[in-house]
């Protein structure tokens, strides 16, 4: 999946000229926590978050009235709070990309830039939406896991055995299990209605089921 599939495409943006004021409004009331800044064309000139006007709001409350702080903020503009030297990401840019970069960075959006020009944003809501998507979570669906070991054709002889028994997979999705050199979980989605099929299934098939939360992980571990 791209950045380009998943973004949001209708933005609220401001301008420097904007009021903080003004900007606090439009993010509450679109329920947003990134506004960024244009020069009206579509040019990126920056960006402005929910946490930059909260400070805005701290730093003139300390020593300022109701009535002066209501004036001050009226007249502040975003230009005066907002991130000049904003990361952003491309549409061809790969969701899994995105998200590196956010969690390194320790930011909440990237602007998404074509051409020089802004076309929308992705922020770590949508990707989000983009894991449970993968994981397929749903009403209808009930999920478990594997432990397996590195080796090839592994993922195959789970499908073979699903695909014996008629059970549709739902969603997979493979990840290395932490603190255990070489051995990797298969998370598994399956309709509800064949759960429990699928676990007898794969138990035949010589798979340890892990079905539940458990602290011991010994049982499940797969045989040499």
């Amino acid at each position: 999946m791209y950045v380009g599939w998943k973004m949001k495409t209708h933005l609220l943006t401001a301008t420097p000229e904007t009021s903080v004021f003004k900007a606090r409004e439009m993010m509450d009331e679109h329920r947003i926590s990134h506004l960024p800044v244009t020069d009206g064309k579509a040019g990126l000139l920056g960006i402005v978050t929910d946490r930059d006007l909260k400070e805005a709001w701290a730093s003139s409350a300390t020593t300022l009235s109701v009535y002066e702080l209501t004036y001050v903020l009226q007249k502040l503009v975003i230009a005066n709070v907002m991130t000049k030297n904003v990361i952003t990401a491309t549409p061809d840019m790969t969701i899994e990309r995105a998200a590196r970069i956010i969690l390194d960075h320790k930011i909440g959006a990237l602007p998404v830039l074509k051409n020089g020009k802004l076309v929308g944003i992705i922020t770590t809501t949508d990707l989000m939406d983009v894991l449970l998507m993968a994981l397929g979570l749903s009403d209808d669906t009930k999920r478990f896991s594997l432990l397996v070991r590195d080796r090839m054709g592994v993922l195959a002889q789970v499908g073979q055995l699903m695909q014996q028994a008629d059970i549709n997979i739902r969603s997979i999705m493979t990840v290395p299990l932490v603190g255990y050199k070489g051995i990797w979980q298969i998370l598994l989605r399956t309709n509800a209605g064949v759960y429990e099929k699928a676990i007898e299934t794969l138990q035949q098939g010589g798979f340890k089921v892990i079905s539940e939360y458990v602290e011991d992980l010994t049982p499940f571990m797969p045989r040499d």
